[in-house]
């Protein structure tokens, strides 16, 4: 058996080599193969069979094993471990020659150890943190032979009853651009060949974050300046970052589904914008053109895939069963298939695997790196950072240590294994540390604990959808006689891991269950309630909102989930989150964004009239706004104070604000700069986020903040389909959240 590159594609690259280009290496690679192993290239495979047992003597198994073999296969995803990687790479590479596999898997929030869900992770603001996140995701991952990953998802999305809102940054562009490059940054690190990294994927583009009435797989409707101003600048935020993959989507666009969008695929991202990376299908996406009406057949879907620019083939077998009849029909040109393939070498050769293909097969190094310390300690303090204080009158929060009596109710207080969150396919069940454990560790704090009542009346999986008890209510008494015996209520409440995610979205976004009516019950024998929310969206609750003196935002922490809820309501870290979506008060207003724009009719008239953008039973005004989140000390802001107040388009002005700790514990603020252009050639929205700082202030410490404005800041997707800034009046505020009221007004000329 063959263990490494066939002879003459080894001369080819140690001649390439001292060429010392890539391009000159994948050219000389790509002159030495037929066309049925250019095409094996654009072909995924899932894991089939078991990698470290005897190979399939029958059936599909049998014949992709063949083709594993036989060089017909370019990656494959979900072989996972150092044993399995390097038993499919090894046959991979006794084809004739030999090139070495690409190994996928989604590592999305973690591998083995486990961070927050992506949509807490943005609640962080912490940019060098959730680099840090991915950089520690990137070497667990690698160590266990996997070099590349399924993410950052990049999708803006505004809409909390879509399920995979829990894995991208939130509702709003230029977050989620600064949160998709530091993910692809923390992935990729500055050298690829680096077995600690993995090559990242920007997805899913494009438009799937703005599914109809957010139901997953829906058909997109958006338009030119939605596209552009909206949904795009993460993408090419992440290409301006060096990712080296992209993602196509499931929805269509414009008619047309992604997979088959020439102008999206090649004209947007190969031409204009210059990627020299490829794209690969998401799973079985060039096969479903044919449930969306638009391919008559899988050669047809093949066919429109290729031509627009779909590089690589999850799991459709679309590319294997049909480019090679396509090519000599003369309906796919061959070009077509060079260029692709050329692209997925690049990437490889990128990896190091073209100079070894065992790189990332240590043994030893996987042992070293798997659940180690390094990785749980940055987890935990993923965590601590992704917690958003939501309410905390008469400071109930924090905690006392002493002499205090603390009643834990709920399911999820216990769970071990939904504080994971969906995208946690490397984790073993059970691996989360609960919010009970993280509690019992404070020795000298009363801890009793209650179920209440069961969340879930079936075990939660993957695939499957999750049943949520709406009858037994077995578990109240308990819950109410411990809640009347101690001094405080802890109520762990929200949704299971598995209620968020793909495939899993909600027409309601309140307490799924018999849970509000648990907690109403509580709260009427003990008004001294810390309500800690686990969810992967955000919730409607605007009950709790209104009466639970104190109100946690927690999310799916992962791993370290309990040792950092506990830090937190013991006051041994002071929460420092900040949403970064938009809370609703009902269903009935989303999607609800801060940065809507106004309508001709936006206010309330005179008279009380009905003549004005509102709906009749439910305020315009979010539950919580876009960038909220409270602390345990308090900030002030001073006026904004501007170097300038008018500037050109070749100069900037610097605007300033100073901000105070005056409250009694040192904390963290993120300090939020908003911009609205009045009067553009395309409407603009009510105001949009534009930068932002976090500075850690001691108890009556002031520091000034300051943001320079430029041309850059100004610049949006024109009514001349370009991206320029327009002169014109402007308004900036700088506060705590997207609602601050503390403002400034300049003007831009183009002079």
């Amino acid at each position: 058996m063959k263990y490494f590159l066939s002879l003459s594609l080894l001369l080819v690259c140690l001649f390439a080599t001292a060429q010392s280009t890539i391009d000159f290496k994948v050219d000389s690679v790509l002159q030495l193969m037929t066309l049925e192993e250019k095409i094996g290239q654009m072909n995924q495979y899932n894991g089939f069979w078991e990698v470290t047992g005897p190979a399939p003597l029958s059936g599909d198994a049998s014949d992709k094993y063949e083709h594993l073999r036989s060089g017909l296969v370019g990656s494959m995803l979900n072989v996972t471990g150092v044993d399995d990687v390097r038993k499919v790479q090894e046959i991979a590479m006794e084809s004739r020659l030999g090139i070495p596999l690409i190994i996928g898997f989604d590592v999305i929030h973690g591998f083995r150890t486990i961070s927050p869900i992506p949509l807490a992770e943005a609640a962080s603001w912490d940019l060098e943190a959730i680099e840090h996140s991915a950089k520690m995701a990137a070497k667990e991952a690698s160590a266990a032979g996997i070099n590349w990953t399924f993410a950052p998802m990049v999708d803006i999305s505004r809409d909390a009853r879509w399920g995979r809102v829990m894995e991208g940054a939130g509702e709003d562009p230029f977050l989620g651009a600064e949160i998709g490059k530091a993910r692809v940054i923390g992935f990729q690190g500055d050298d690829l060949s680096n077995p600690l990294t993995i090559a990242a994927t920007a997805k899913h583009f494009a438009g799937y974050g703005f599914p109809i009435d957010g139901k997953d797989y829906n058909t997109v409707d958006v338009g030119t300046s939605t596209l552009h101003n909206q949904i795009l600048p993460p993408f090419k935020a992440t290409l301006d970052a060096g990712v080296r993959t992209f993602m196509n989507a499931f929805n269509e666009l414009n008619g047309i589904p992604a997979t088959a969008d020439k102008q999206l695929q090649t004209n947007l991202l190969k031409q204009d914008w210059g990627f020299t990376g490829f794209v690969v299908s998401d799973w079985g996406s060039i096969n479903e053109m044919m449930a969306h009406g638009y391919a008559k057949n899988q050669s047809k879907a093949a066919q429109f895939a290729v031509q627009a620019g779909s590089d690589m083939d999850m799991e459709s077998y679309a590319y294997r069963n049909h480019l090679q009849q396509l090519v000599n029909d003369g309906l796919v040109n061959e070009s077509s298939i060079n260029d692709a393939v050329k692209r997925i070498l690049r990437v490889k050769f990128e990896l190091g695997l073209f100079d070894d293909p065992f790189l990332y097969c240590n043994s030893e190094r996987e042992q070293q790196v798997t659940g180690s310390e390094e990785l749980r300690t940055a987890a935990l303090d993923m965590a601590k950072k992704s917690v958003v204080l939501l309410k905390n009158e008469v400071e109930l929060l924090p905690l006392s240590k002493h002499n205090l009596s603390i009643g834990v109710i709920g399911q999820l207080a216990a769970d071990k294994t939904s504080p994971l969150g969906n995208w946690r396919t490397g984790a073993n069940n059970g691996t989360a540390v609960s919010v009970l454990e993280g509690l019992q560790r404070f020795k000298d704090v009363s801890i009793q604990y209650e179920q209440g009542v069961k969340l879930s009346s079936s075990t939660a999986e993957f695939a499957k959808e999750i049943h949520i008890n709406e009858t037994d209510t077995t578990g109240f008494a308990a819950a109410i006689q411990l809640a009347k015996s101690t001094d405080v209520v802890v109520m762990v409440l929200g949704e299971h891991g598995m209620q968020s995610g793909e495939g899993r979205s909600r027409a309601e976004l309140d307490l799924p269950g018999l849970q509000q009516e648990l907690l109403e019950a509580v709260y009427a024998v003990n008004k001294n309630v810390v309500l800690v929310l686990m969810n992967g969206r955000p919730l409607a609750i605007n009950w709790a909102a209104e009466h639970i003196p104190a109100i946690l935002e927690t999310w799916h922490l992962g791993t370290e989930s309990g040792h950092a809820i506990a830090q937190i309501l013991f006051g041994e870290y002071n929460p420092s989150g900040k949403l970064p979506m938009t809370f609703p008060r009902s269903v009935g207003q989303v999607p609800i964004y801060y940065n809507y724009k106004s309508t001709g009719r936006p206010n309330l008239p005179a008279k009380d009239e009905v003549f004005w953008s509102h709906i009749t039973d439910e305020s315009n005004d979010p539950l919580f706004p876009f960038g909220f989140g409270l602390s345990y000390t308090n900030f002030s802001y001073s006026p904004i104070t501007l170097s300038e107040e008018e500037f050109s388009k070749t100069g900037s002005l610097t605007a300033t604000v100073t901000i105070t700790n005056t409250g009694k514990r040192s904390g963290k603020e993120v300090v939020q700069l908003y911009i609205k252009d009045h009067f553009a050639s395309r409407t603009r929205p009510v105001r949009e986020l534009k930068g932002f700082e976090m500075i850690n202030l001691q108890p009556g410490e002031s520091q000034s903040v300051s943001f320079t404005i430029s041309e850059k800041e100004l610049e949006f997707y024109s009514a001349r389909n370009e991206w320029e800034a327009e002169e014109g009046d402007f308004t900036l505020w700088i506060g705590t959240n997207s609602q601050t009221t503390n403002s400034a007004n300049f003007t831009f000329s183009l002079q």
